[in-house]
């Protein structure tokens, strides 16, 4: 029997980084995927170029929609609100735009929820608590994924993340051949995401790899520029993290992101670990 899972995330590109193998394999499956971003992901870094006529959002909305088809995901939706940016306080609201974090709670979580009753929707996949490394608009992610699931009587919740463990070791190896840009701190992600002792299922992704990769390459925008946050030694301007990440080898690329992980905020921690989306399901 086909379900409907709504993944929601912060930014695009972020569907790339964390779900785009499990979405891939679930749409593959005969399962209906729609893709609803908060954000339009206009406050990212990027090439001088691409921000110079303010138009960034517009430009990586189309971007996530090339990756959406890359992994068969059937609609792709905005919420409305702007990038919150990164800095130590969220950027000044633009004309007839708000910033994701000074958006009431319930209207966002009203307006998440109008699509899964629309959508009827199975299975929400959304953020753990921490926010995954903890940008605002990410922490913000999981606050919204909750309280629409609640408003919707969706039944249930997976929060994508990463066992820090798991990801701080994988960091570290591939370390060893490639040096990621300047503004990528390496041990952000020993504080981040969740602990192994609390993840519930272990999707393995490998054979819609292909897939992910592609989603990962569509978001063109995010793999190089960025001004002086990726500016490398000797002033050359250096490529951002996605774009480190996609001149991994596949051999070792499979084994980075060969699996995805996810928390069922209603099975206890410590319990087995699942290996299909709809296992643990009460």
């Amino acid at each position: 029997m086909s379900a409907t899972i709504v993944a929601f995330h912060a930014h695009p590109d972020d569907e790339a980084l964390l779900t785009a193998g499990t979405m891939a394999r679930l749409a593959s499956a005969g399962h209906r995927v729609v893709l609803v971003l908060a954000t339009d992901g206009g406050a990212g870094l990027a090439a001088a170029e691409l921000r110079a006529d303010g138009q960034l959002g517009g430009l990586r909305l189309n971007e996530a929609r090339q990756s959406a088809q890359a992994l068969g995901v059937a609609r792709v939706e905005w919420l409305g609100y702007a990038d919150s940016g990164s800095g130590p306080q969220p950027e000044p609201d633009v004309p007839g735009q708000v910033r994701f974090t000074r958006a009431p709670l319930e209207e966002a979580a009203e307006r998440l929820a109008a699509i899964l009753r629309t959508e009827r929707a199975d299975l929400l996949i959304s953020y753990d608590a921490n926010g995954g490394y903890g940008h605002r608009d990410h922490v913000r992610v999981h606050e919204v994924g909750a309280r629409a699931a609640v408003i919707a009587g969706t039944p249930r919740v997976l929060e994508a993340t990463v066992p820090r463990d798991t990801i701080a070791r994988a960091i570290r190896a591939v370390a060893r051949v490639y040096r990621f840009p300047a503004e990528f701190d390496p041990t952000s992600f020993e504080r981040a995401f969740t602990a192994r002792a609390d993840i519930t299922h272990r999707i393995d992704v490998r054979k819609h790899i292909v897939a992910k990769r592609s989603s990962m390459r569509a978001h063109a925008s995010q793999a190089t520029g960025g001004g002086a946050a990726a500016v490398g030694e000797g002033g050359q301007t250096g490529d951002r993290t996605l774009a480190a990440f996609l001149r991994i080898p596949r051999p070792l690329y499979d084994v980075v992101f060969g699996r995805e992980w996810f928390r069922d905020p209603a099975l206890p921690g410590g319990g087995p670990i699942h290996t299909q989306i709809f296992e643990g399901d009460a």
